[in-house]
């Protein structure tokens, strides 16, 4: 365990939680949005924070045993949260075809519209705190009539953006950068996830986006633990 004064000092790189939540959106599908959001959820489990976790929509899910639709993300984000809610709760709209949400839907004949998501992500707790993971990159389409953006406006929660952390991963950052300042709203920090083992050498985005970006950036190493990024409570 690392001692209070280190902690302090390490909190100079670390982020103030927001106890509202955060919306978390990645530069690209394929990013491991699912897999930095639970580590997320576990992080701020240490603080004791009662959290509610979403992702409204899900496509590309299984069928279960009883033919029920089988959300593979929303079971993680719901182990992560310690089996405290229903994963119909997490996950209310569920869709078979492997392709964004909104078209998944429509070979169900089904609509999906942002303010069936909008209300997916309502709070049972309206002191609880907000975790809600999007689908594909800021600017995919995730319903009908709008885009993750257009979800993430709606919400108003500071924005967590990860990206893979692979060559062209400094431009993809940046261009996700500027949609969400553009789109009005917070960004709380920046992940580069290690989708996959670095083949690399000499590859440092990590150093290239500190230089080039006003907002905390973090690394996370493949499969491993996300490095705390919360700042401690005293």
């Amino acid at each position: 365990m690392l001692e209070v004064d280190e902690l302090l000092e390490q909190n100079v790189l670390m982020i103030p939680i927001n106890t509202s939540g955060y919306f978390i959106t990645g530069s690209d599908t394929d990013v491991g949005k699912t897999y930095i959001t639970c580590e997320i959820i576990r992080q701020l489990q240490q603080f004791n924070f009662t959290l509610e976790t979403r992702k409204p929509a899900e496509s590309g899910c299984k069928l279960g045993e009883f033919g029920e639709m089988v959300p593979a993300d929303g079971l993680k984000l719901q182990a992560a949260n310690q089996h405290r809610e229903d994963i119909d709760r997490i996950t209310p709209l569920k869709f078979k075809a492997a392709l964004a949400p909104h078209r998944a839907a429509r070979l169900e004949d089904r609509q999906l519209s942002v303010n069936q998501l909008l209300n997916a992500c309502s709070r049972d707790n309206c002191n609880s705190t907000l975790i809600v993971e999007g689908a594909g990159g800021f600017f995919s389409p995730i319903a009908d009539d709008g885009l993750n953006a257009d979800l993430a406006t709606l919400l108003q929660l500071p924005t967590v953006i990860v990206i893979n952390d692979k060559i062209g991963a400094v431009n993809q950052a940046l261009l996700t950068v500027q949609a969400i300042e553009n789109s009005g709203l917070a960004i709380a920090a920046i992940i580069l996830n290690q989708v996959e083992k670095k083949t690399t050498l000499n590859m440092n985005n990590l150093e290239d986006l500190q230089s080039r970006c006003r907002h905390p950036v973090f690394c996370c190493d493949n499969q491993k633990a996300l490095p705390l990024i919360f700042k401690t409570l005293y």
